[in-house]
């Protein structure tokens, strides 16, 4: 079976930058699985595996603007560090959720610290990035009905 819309994927991966400094791997782990066309996965990798099968194996690189995105200087802001009542100690490369413009939720993470100001940035770490992917398909199969109508492929620890 091809990867085609709707079809519940696995794939071992190992995710490089420019520098070839590995950043994430599956290698020595569960495979990742996803949904095909469920927006699980950045959209140049998905595009990539379309019509691949299992076993098969493929080299892609991926440009930020099919990845996460060219890096936003709007993203990036300056707060007091009242802002972050609760929170004893702050450090450079903390994560916390914010509220997006759009009202959802978004990671910011710290990038400086000065006195009372504290600068964060809501790109995701990997914006502006060209990503290389080395990718093996373990397996393609249809999607459950349930698996389609959540958006994701349900396996173990899935709360569905």
């Amino acid at each position: 079976m091809q990867i085609a819309a709707n079809s519940a994927v696995s794939i071992h991966y190992t995710l490089t930058n420019d520098a070839g400094e590995v950043l994430d791997s599956s290698k020595d782990a569960e495979p990742l699985v996803y949904l095909q066309g469920a927006g699980n996965i950045i959209a140049g990798l998905e595009n990539a595996l379309l019509g691949k099968q299992s076993g098969d194996s493929l080299k892609v690189s991926i440009e930020p603007a099919d990845a996460y995105g060219e890096q936003d200087d709007s993203l990036i802001a300056e707060l007091s560090r009242n802002m972050f009542e609760g929170v004893d100690e702050l450090a450079v490369g903390m994560q916390f959720h914010a509220s997006a413009p759009d009202g959802g939720l978004q990671i910011v993470t710290i990038i400086g610290l000065d006195g009372d100001k504290v600068t964060v940035d809501g790109n995701h770490p990997l914006a502006g990035q060209r990503l290389h992917f080395d990718v093996n398909v373990v397996e393609v199969r249809e999607a459950t009905a349930d698996e389609l109508a959540h958006g994701h492929i349900h396996g173990e620890g899935c709360s569905h």
